[in-house]
This record gives C-alpha cells, structure tokens and sequence, in this order.
C-alpha cells in the first residue's frame, strides 16, 4: 500500500488560519514534518514514559505536527479529544492517563483558569505545558501558574515552518560547573530550535539589524515549506535566499536580545497609522488587558478615518458595560494616541477553529458597528 517517495516531496498540505486574509495552501515536505518533529522532541526531552495530551485540532500545523504525528514518531503513547474548549473533559483525560506533555494556545489555557471544576490535582501529572499559535496574555500565564503550579513555556511559529521555529524551555544546571544555562525568559517566545535560526532584517532592504532593535523576523531552517500551493509567485514573495539559506519572511515585528531570545512585537499587519503614527494593536490590547477584569475578553482592529487615516476600535466581551469598560481605560498608563476611539459590545471575541483570533471578522464587525 506504500511506495517509496523522495524525503523532499509534499507529505501534507495544511491551509494557513486565515485570521488575516484568504487562507493558503502551504505545501510540507517529509523532510519538513520529520525534521520539525526531532526538533521538538529534542527541546521538549520527550522521554520513554511521557503521555501527550493531544486536544490541538489536526487541521492545523501545531496539532499535526506535534501532538498528531510526533508521539507516532517517537513512539510514546498519545490520549486525543476532539474540542479543545472542553477544558473539564480534557482535564479529566490528563489525570486518568497520566499525561505529562499539554500544547495549547493562550485562549484555550485560560478555558482551564476559569473553570473551577477543573481542579490542580487534574493536571498534576503534567511536566511541561507549552503555548503557541498566538500571544500568550500575561494574565493567563500567571493565572495557569496560580493555579496549577505549573510553569507556561511559550513558542513560536507558523504554518509555513511546520510550525514551531523557537521555543522557551525549562532552565538546566551544568553539574560540572555549577552554571545555570537559562531556557526561559516570559515575555519572549525563546530560542531558535536546533538547526533553525532567527534573523532581524529591515523590511524593505533586509539588511540585518543588531540585537534589541525592532524589524522584520526571517526564520531560517529544515522546517521552512516548499512553498504555496499552485502559487509560485506569492511563494516568491516570502521565501528568500540569503548567504545559500532559505529564509521565511514571517511578516512578524520583533526583535533578539543578546542571548538570541525572539520578542515579538505585532504582526506588521496589525499597527493602525493614525495621523502618520504608527500604534501596534497587540500592545493596545496589552495595555487595556492589565485593567480590565480575568474574564473580559477584547480586540482591537483598525477601521479607515477621513481624519486621521484610521483609526482603533475595541471589540470587548465579558460582564462589563461601555461606560464602566471607559472608566478603566481611563485609568490605564497608556498613550492618548493608543486609546480606541470606539468601543463595541460583542457576544463573543471572533475566533478561528484553531483558537486564534480572527482579524478579518474583528475588523468586518468593526465596520458594521460604524455603519
């Protein structure tokens, strides 16, 4: 039923989040799926008697990969649920099967946070618990830790590397030397993983920049696909070469620090230019989130200004009205030129199956509002 194929030829086509545009296909290779997997289980020291939780949908790159075909490779038992919102079942799976590895995004590890029928003995078996695909929100990494005691170690990727490109790790002891080599720094998305790279590049010219100074993120390795899917010309547009290397151009704003640890800024999509400033959207939301309520959810999208050429709406959800969401934003410590100039009530913060959120909707709901 097999054959034998070249270890460069397509294994998988995953379609991106789409959270910004229409999605594209994203051609894998076996040398992209195998080559990401060794990575990660050499960064994550996946041991003989680790049990992966996978709850990550396997439509996309971090499911497949990870938690879908990592315990397969590596040979360690798997425990799958088809939601990952169902935080209460997933929890219950963790504790009856002993599962020690959990992957996640920020928005479904504040799920378990909230739900006080999850309880931390549920999760005590769990030895590293890992986020990626978005931010990881401040307030849910501390609140996870509250309340599990256990550390959130967040990376780093995107479809078109497989996914995961970086990575923050538990911090090891040299017992020779007694020196602690640091593997975590919250606030940052970590290292690059063995065999890849990170480079910061001006994003006009990409010429490289030096370490704590804000440009174009390049993510250089095994795991950089073959390309998109019937579209060489789009493929073109983010896959260069540089010094014989393939680099992926990530579209990510951020910058390494003298230890070679990736801080991401925003998405170069998501800054609004309001009266030729430009204000990042994610460090709008950052702002709002340390005054706000742990059960209040918002998103800020940018809409067209005849002014001031755009300007920032706030999308919020939660048990919180208008006037009292304005009375906190007030309070906050940030920039005039940062606060929304609207604010909307929402059901629910659009999100994409994968838990991400979705921009695209966010900014069409954001229009219809000022209609």
């Amino acid at each position: 039923f097999g054959k034998k194929v070249s270890i460069n030829d397509p294994a998988a086509i995953l379609f991106s989040s789409g959270s910004e545009g229409n999605p594209k296909g994203v051609v894998l290779s076996h040398r992209n799926i195998m080559g990401n997997i060794k990575q990660v289980a050499d960064v994550l020291d996946i041991q003989e008697n680790d049990v992966i939780m996978g709850s990550l949908p396997q439509f996309h790159a971090f499911g497949l990969t990870v938690t879908g075909l990592l315990p397969l490779i590596e040979g360690i038992p798997a425990v799958f649920h088809p939601d990952p919102t169902d935080v209460l079942n997933i929890a219950k799976a963790i504790a009856r099967y002993r599962a020690t590895v959990l992957c996640g995004t920020s928005t479904f590890l504040r799920l378990y946070v909230r739900n006080s029928r999850v309880h931390p003995l549920m999760l005590e078996s769990l030895r590293i618990v890992v986020t990626g695909a978005e931010r990881l929100n401040a307030e849910v990494r501390s609140g996870f830790e509250a309340k599990f005691k256990k550390t959130v170690y967040e990376g780093y990727g995107t479809t078109e590397t497989t996914p995961v490109a970086g990575v923050n790790i538990p911090d090891r002891l040299d017992t020779d030397s007694w020196h602690v080599q640091t593997g975590n720094k919250p606030g940052t998305v970590g290292l690059p993983l063995p065999g890849s790279s990170f480079r910061i590049v001006d994003p006009e010219t990409l010429r490289p920049l030096p370490s704590n100074e804000d440009g174009l993120i390049l993510i250089g390795g095994t795991q950089v696909m073959l390309g998109y899917l019937n579209d060489p010309e789009q493929t073109r547009e983010v896959i260069v070469e540089i010094d014989g290397e393939r680099w992926y151009k990530s579209g990510d704003k951020g910058h390494l620090d003298e230890d070679g640890f990736l801080t991401i800024v925003d998405r170069y999509s998501r800054f609004a230019k309001i009266g030729g400033e430009m204000v990042s959207l994610g460090a709008v939301e950052e702002g709002i989130a340390r005054v706000i309520p742990d059960e209040v959810e918002v998103l800020a999208t940018a809409i067209p200004d005849g002014k001031k050429g755009e300007r920032v709406v706030l999308l919020f959800a939660g048990d919180i009205d208008e006037p009292g969401l304005k009375a906190l934003i007030a309070e906050a410590d940030m920039p005039p030129l940062m606060r929304p100039a609207r604010l909307v009530k929402v059901d629910t913060i659009p999100k994409l199956g994968s838990g991400k959120s979705d921009f695209k909707r966010a900014k069409a709901m954001a229009l219809e509002a000022a209609d």
